[in-house]
């Protein structure tokens, strides 16, 4: 897996507007995710876990009660690749299933 040009990461950064780009050491990007509670924060990273360990590329994260803060790059390219982009859809899209779902309730 190579890293993303600057052309490419503009264009990759396109597909997921909610995270902040780092250029920093290679590059990465962030994002922080509030819950309803811990229960609803640690339920979304199982999920998340789950998916990121099929695909074998697993992400920087921590959780303070209701708060998810994940940061995605990738080591083996020396930064910011489309490994990191495609886990970034990915877990946007299990947050907007996540919260949809537990918005009902």
């Amino acid at each position: 897996m190579k890293r993303l040009t600057d052309l490419e990461r503009e264009a990759a950064l396109s597909s997921v507007p909610e995270w902040r780009y780092d250029g920093d050491d290679g590059g990465s990007i962030s994002r922080t995710l509030e819950f309803a509670d811990f229960a609803h924060a640690f339920a979304f990273m199982t999920q998340v876990a789950l998916h990121a360990e099929k695909g074998n590329h697993h992400p920087q994260w921590s959780n303070n009660y209701n708060v998810v803060e994940i940061t995605l790059t990738t080591h083996d390219a020396g930064g910011l690749s489309q490994r990191d982009i495609a886990l970034a859809q990915d877990i946007d899209a299990i947050y907007s299933r996540f919260a949809s779902a537990h918005a009902e309730r």
